[in-house]
C-alpha cells in the first residue's frame, strides 16, 4: 500500500506590509501551497494573511495560529514563556499533520521569516522531519530607511539593529557604541527607548517610522511621538551618515528651540471620513447616483477584491483590497486611514447593512482610537430584492433575512433561527447557502424546513443576478438539490401563501399580502 510523500513547509517571507513588495518567488509559492497558515493574537486580525490575500487561490485550507498570550498575563503554570512555547509545539504538530499527509505548507511571516519572526520557531520543531525551505522578504528596517530616504550606513559604518525589550542601561549603552542603529519591536517599550536615546545624545538624530512601506506610514522624528499611540509595528532608526536630503515631514513649529515635526500623511487629518457604501446586487444600473458620487470623491477604496473589481479606476485613488474574511482586519484599515486625513469608501455588495461591512466597520470603531473618525453608510440594493424581482413578489409579505454561514455564528443558533422563521410562516431570503468547505447546511436546511413546510413550497435560486453569468430558476422544496447551491446563490424560501404561476414569461412567484388565501391566484391581489 503506496503513502503519500509528505509535503513541503515554505518559510514565505511578505515584506514590511505593501502586498507589491511581496516577491515574485513568493507569490507563486502563495498560490500553489495546499495550506496557507499564519499567526495572529487573540483578537484574530492577521497582517500577514491581509498581505498575502491578493496572491491565494479559493479553496486553499487555511490554519490560524492565535497566540494564547502577547503582551498580557497569563495564568498558565509555566508563565509567559511557558504557555508560548506550548502553543509552538501545538501549532507544529498542526502543521506536521499537513506535512505528513502529502500537502504543502505555506508559513507566512511579515518582513523576512528568520528576522525576529514565529516562523523560526515553527523551523526548529520541523525541518529536521520535513524538506523546508525559506523564501527571504524585505525587512521593516529596510522599509524604513526607505520612509525615511537616507541612507542608513556608509563605507564602513556599524549597524547595529536592537529589541526595544532590552533594558535602558544595555540599549544606552549599545547605542552609545555604535555608528547607527534600528530599534525594533515598540509599543509599550518607547518611552524607555526615548529614555535611552536621550540617555546616549543620539535622540537629536532618531527618527521614527510607524507601518513603513503600507498605507497608513507615519514618518516623523523620535522626539515627537505621543508614546501612547506607537504600536508594535513601528521601527526607531538613528541612521549612520547625516541625512543630505529633506526627511519626510513638515517642520510645524518651533517650541523653546525644540522643533516639533508632523507626518505629512496626518496634516488633514480632520478631514478624513469613512463612508461604507453599496454597490448593489451586480448590475452597474443598480448603483445610485449617491453611491457614485462618494466613489468618485474618495481618496481610498477599501473591500474585497471582487467589489473592488466593479469599481472603475480612477487616477491618484488608491485601492486596498483584501480577502473576503478579513472583515475587522478591513474595518480597521479603513479607520486608519480616515483619522490620518483620507476619505475613505468602505465597498460592499448589495446593501451594507445587510450581512456586508456597515456592521463590521461600526464594531470596530468602537475602540476608543477611532473616536471622532467620522462614519456614514449609504444603501443599496440588496440581493434579495434584487432575486425577487426577477421572478415577481416572494418577498411580498413579511420575510426575514437570514444567512446559513456558520464562521461568525454556531449551526445551533442558525438552526433555531430558521425553525422560528419556519414556524412563523414567513419567507426567507438565505444568504451565504454554501462555500467550497461549506456543503452540508443546505441539505440540512431543506430538511429542517420541511418540518414546517409543505414539500411544494417554491423555492428560488437566484445566481449572480446582474451579472454575466445570471440564472435564476424556481423549484420546489421537496426537490431542492443542495448541489445546485453555492456561495453566489441567493435562495428565497415561500411561506404558506406563496404561489408559483406559469405565464409567457415562465414562473412567476408571489406571496399574498392577503394572509389566509393559501395557493389561492386572483386577477388583482392588491
Amino acid at each position: 500500500m503506496s503513502t503519500a510523500a509528505p509535503g513541503k513547509l515554505w518559510g514565505v517571507g511578505l515584506g514590511p506590509g505593501d502586498p507589491e513588495l511581496v516577491s515574485v518567488k513568493a507569490a507563486r509559492v502563495i498560490g500553489a501551497a495546499d495550506v496557507i497558515a499564519f499567526h495572529s493574537a487573540r483578537h484574530g486580525r492577521s497582517i500577514s494573511r491581509r498581505i498575502a490575500a491578493p496572491y491565494m487561490r479559493p479553496g486553499q485550507l487555511e490554519e490560524h495560529l492565535v497566540y494564547p498570550v502577547t503582551t498580557e498575563t497569563t495564568d498558565h503554570p509555566g508563565g509567559y514563556q511557558g504557555a508560548i512555547d506550548e502553543f509552538y509545539e501545538q501549532a507544529a504538530q498542526r502543521l506536521a499533520r499537513h506535512l505528513t499527509a502529502g500537502r504543502s505548507v505555506a508559513l507566512l511571516a511579515a518582513g523576512d521569516p528568520l528576522f525576529y519572526s514565529s516562523y523560526m520557531h515553527m523551523h526548529r520543531r520541523l525541518a529536521d522531519r520535513f524538506e523546508a525551505e525559506i523564501i527571504p522578504g524585505i525587512t521593516s528596517v529596510s522599509a524604513a530607511s526607505a520612509a525615511l530616504g537616507t541612507p542608513l550606513v556608509e563605507g564602513d559604518q556599524v549597524l547595529t539593529i536592537l529589541p526595544g525589550t532590552m533594558p535602558v542601561d544595555e540599549l544606552s549603552r549599545r547605542l552609545q557604541d555604535t555608528d547607527a542603529a534600528a530599534i525594533m519591536k515598540l509599543g509599550r517599550t518607547f518611552p524607555a527607548v526615548h529614555q535611552a536615546l536621550s540617555n546616549a545624545d543620539r535622540l537629536a538624530d532618531a527618527y521614527y517610522v510607524e507601518r513603513a512601506s503600507t498605507t497608513e506610514q507615519r514618518v516623523l522624528h523620535a522626539d515627537s511621538v505621543d508614546a501612547a499611540e506607537v504600536p508594535y509595528f513601528a521601527i526607531t532608526v538613528v541612521p549612520g551618515p547625516e541625512p543630505t536630503a529633506p526627511i519626510p515631514w513638515v517642520d510645524t513649529s518651533v517650541d523653546a528651540g525644540r522643533r516639533v515635526y508632523t507626518a505629512r500623511t496626518a496634516q488633514h487629518a480632520d478631514a478624513g471620513e469613512v463612508v461604507v457604501v453599496g454597490l448593489g446586487p451586480g448590475a452597474p444600473g443598480w448603483t445610485t447616483d449617491e453611491v457614485r458620487a462618494v466613489l468618485d470623491d474618495a481618496t481610498d477604496l477599501v473591500g474585497y477584491t471582487s467589489y473592488l473589481n466593479r469599481v472603475p479606476e480612477r487616477p491618484g485613488q488608491r485601492r486596498h483590497a483584501t480577502d473576503n474574511r478579513v472583515e475587522s482586519e478591513r474595518a480597521a484599515m479603513a479607520l486608519d486611514l480616515a483619522k490620518r486625513g483620507a476619505r475613505v469608501a468602505v465597498v460592499s455588495s448589495g446593501d451594507p447593512g445587510v450581512f456586508a461591512m456597515a456592521a463590521a466597520v461600526l464594531e470596530e470603531s468602537a475602540d476608543p482610537q477611532w473616536r471622532g473618525v467620522p462614519i456614514r453608510v449609504l444603501p443599496g440594493l440588496t440581493a434579495a430584492n434584487a432575486v425577487a424581482s426577477r421572478v415577481g413578489a416572494p418577498l411580498g409579505h413579511d420575510y426575514a433575512m437570514i444567512s446559513l454561514s456558520d464562521r461568525l455564528k454556531p449551526w445551533e443558533v442558525v438552526a433555531q433561527r430558521l425553525s422560528a422563521v419556519a414556524a412563523a410562516d414567513m419567507a426567507i431570503a438565505v444568504y451565504n447557502p454554501a462555500s467550497s468547505q461549506r456543503t452540508w447546511q443546505v441539505d440540512a436546511m431543506r430538511k429542517l424546513l420541511l418540518e414546517h413546510r409543505e414539500s411544494d413550497t417554491p423555492v428560488v435560486l437566484g445566481r449572480d443576478v446582474g451579472g454575466p453569468a445570471e440564472s435564476v430558476r424556481v423549484v420546489t422544496l421537496g426537490d431542492l438539490d443542495p448541489a445546485d447551491v453555492d456561495m453566489r446563490t441567493l435562495m428565497i424560501i415561500g411561506a404558506s401563501t406563496t404561489v408559483a404561476i406559469e405565464s409567457d414569461q415562465g414562473t412567476r412567484v408571489y406571496t399574498s399580502r392577503r394572509y389566509g388565501r393559501v395557493r389561492e391566484t386572483t386577477a388583482d391581489d392588491t
